[in-house]
C-alpha cells in the first residue's frame, strides 16, 4: 500500500490519528494539480495528490474524534499533508518545486464537494489511469459514474474560482501575491492568470459534456503554458480569460446540464460503499 506522509502535530488536519484513519481506509489517491493538467513547467512544480477513504464507523456515525494540537479534538473529515512544511518556518511554508502536497477526504466529505461543483474535488474521477496511485472498485465505480455529479452548480464554481484567480492576479482580490518574483518579471503574476485561463477553458468543456479531458487538449495546453511563461501580453490574456468567463456565464441559460447532480444515486452509492467497508 502506497504510505501516506508522516504526521505534522502542529496541524490540525495532519495528526497521526488523521494519517492513521486516512492510510487505513485509502480508496483512492491521485495526482492532481498542473502535472495532471499538463500545463507544469519542468523543475518549477511541486506534486498535488488528492483522494479519499473510509473512516471507522465510530468516527463518522459513533463519537469518536481525533486528537488535533494542544489536546483539543475535532470529527474526522480529511488528512491534509505538505512537505513544504518540513523547512524552517514551518506551516507557513509556500509549497515549491519537489514538494509534496497531499489531500485525502472521507468519503462522505469529498463526495459532498463534488456533488457541489468543486472544480479541484471534481478531478480525482477525470484523471487517466496513469495517474491513479491508489485505487479501489470504489473507486472504479464512481469513475465510472462521474456523470451523475455534472450539474450547473459546477458551471457557478468554476465561475466563482475563476472569478477568485482573475483577482488575486489583477489585485482586486488582495494587494499582495504571494509570488512577487512573477510580477516583477511579467509584470503580472502569470500562475494565477494561467490558472483562470484553465478554469474557464475546462469549466466550459464541463458544461458542454459533464467530463474533463485530463492533461488538457491541445491547442489550449500550449496556450496556457505561454500564459504561464509569461509569453502573452497581460491585455491578450484579460481579453482572452473574460471571454471564457462570458462563455461560462451563458451556459447557465443552457440545457446541457441538469440543476442539479443525481443525489439519488450518490447517496445509494456513499450507503453501499461505507456498509461494505464497514462489513469488511
Amino acid at each position: 500500500m502506497h504510505q501516506l506522509p508522516s504526521a505534522y502535530p502542529r496541524h490540525r488536519h495532519a495528526s497521526e490519528d488523521a494519517r492513521r484513519i486516512a492510510q487505513n481506509g485509502l480508496k483512492l489517491l491521485v495526482q492532481v494539480g498542473s502535472g495532471v493538467h499538463g500545463t507544469s513547467i519542468s523543475g518549477q512544480d511541486d506534486r498535488d495528490e488528492m483522494g479519499f477513504c473510509i473512516e471507522p464507523e465510530e468516527y463518522l456515525i459513533g463519537l469518536a474524534r481525533i486528537t488535533t494540537p494542544g489536546g483539543g479534538s475535532l470529527p474526522f473529515d480529511q488528512f491534509e499533508r505538505h512537505t513544504a512544511w518540513d523547512r524552517p518556518g514551518g506551516i507557513r511554508n509556500r509549497s515549491g518545486a519537489g514538494d509534496l502536497d497531499v489531500l485525502v477526504y472521507s468519503l462522505r466529505k469529498w463526495a459532498r464537494l463534488a456533488a457541489d461543483g468543486n472544480p479541484t474535488v471534481l478531478l480525482p474521477i477525470f484523471v487517466p489511469e496513469d495517474e491513479i496511485v491508489v485505487g479501489s472498485a470504489v473507486a472504479d465505480e464512481v469513475r465510472a459514474n462521474a456523470h451523475r455529479f455534472a450539474s450547473k452548480r459546477s458551471i457557478r464554481r468554476f465561475l466563482g474560482y475563476l472569478e477568485s484567480q482573475l483577482g488575486a492576479m489583477n489585485g482586486t482580490r488582495s494587494r499582495h501575491t504571494n509570488r512577487p518574483e512573477l510580477i516583477a518579471e511579467h509584470g503580472y503574476d502569470t500562475k494565477f492568470a494561467m490558472h483562470a485561463a484553465r478554469l474557464g477553458v475546462q469549466g466550459l468543456e464541463f458544461a458542454r459534456t459533464g467530463r474533463i479531458t485530463l492533461p488538457i487538449p491541445e491547442p489550449q495546453r500550449t496556450t496556457l503554458r505561454a500564459i504561464r511563461s509569461g509569453d502573452v501580453p497581460l491585455a491578450e490574456t484579460l481579453r482572452m480569460i473574460n471571454e471564457l468567463r462570458d462563455d461560462l456565464v451563458a451556459e447557465l441559460d443552457q440545457d446541457r446540464l441538469p440543476d442539479e447532480p443525481d443525489r439519488r444515486w450518490i447517496d445509494a452509492w456513499l450507503i453501499a460503499a461505507y456498509q461494505q467497508e464497514w462489513r469488511a
